[in-house]
């Protein structure tokens, strides 16, 4: 069944509406959308998307080994570089700090009426997708190359069971929220 799921590019984009939609809508409910609050979390006042992003990683680290341990997924990850790292990180940063928005909150925040998100956010978006489309292959050689370090996972590079990174890693995500919590932040 998943197979014929898999092959079936229209079941497939209508499933990725759907989970987009369901991504925006909890985005929205979660107040992550709203710049302030964004704003906020830069200026180290208003925690509300670390929660949420510390709970989504918690929940998802959780699922998908737990998924994996029991044979019912596998795990496909990108091989990286600390180029592509650092040039990632800057590209997002600089637009997370210009505009107050990542790309899942400009979707959010656009579809909840934000006039900011959509004409900044989207006009960001396209630019930096074409200007990055355009200067690609110099890049390549150039930068995203440098430093590769492979597609290996934490436990693969300890060398450990998975479970003896995941449990340590929720606990301390977890504890970290309670302080938070306990903090008033």
């Amino acid at each position: 069944m998943l197979e014929n799921l898999r092959s079936n590019h229209r079941a497939q984009l209508v499933i990725g509406l759907l989970i987009g939609i369901v991504f925006g809508f909890l985005l929205q409910k979660g107040g992550v959308t709203r710049y302030e609050v964004i704003v906020g979390q830069l200026l180290l006042t208003d925690f509300t998307v670390f929660k949420v992003m510390a709970s989504a990683v918690i929940t998802g680290m959780i699922g998908v080994y737990l998924l994996r341990s029991l044979g019912l997924a596998s795990l496909h990850p990108k091989s990286g570089s600390l180029g592509s790292s650092a040039l990632g990180g800057l590209v997002f940063g600089a637009g997370f700090g210009l505009l107050g928005y990542c790309p899942g909150t400009i979707a959010g925040a656009a579809g909840q009426g934000s006039v900011d998100a959509l004409v900044g956010g989207f006009c960001g978006v396209l630019l930096g997708a074409g200007l990055f489309a355009a200067i690609y292959p110099r890049l390549e050689e150039e930068v995203l190359r440098r430093g590769e370090f492979g597609d290996a996972t934490f436990p693969e590079i300890l060398g450990v069971n998975s479970w003896l990174v995941v449990v340590p890693a929720v606990l301390i995500l977890f504890v970290f929220l309670l302080w938070i919590e306990e903090m008033g932040l």
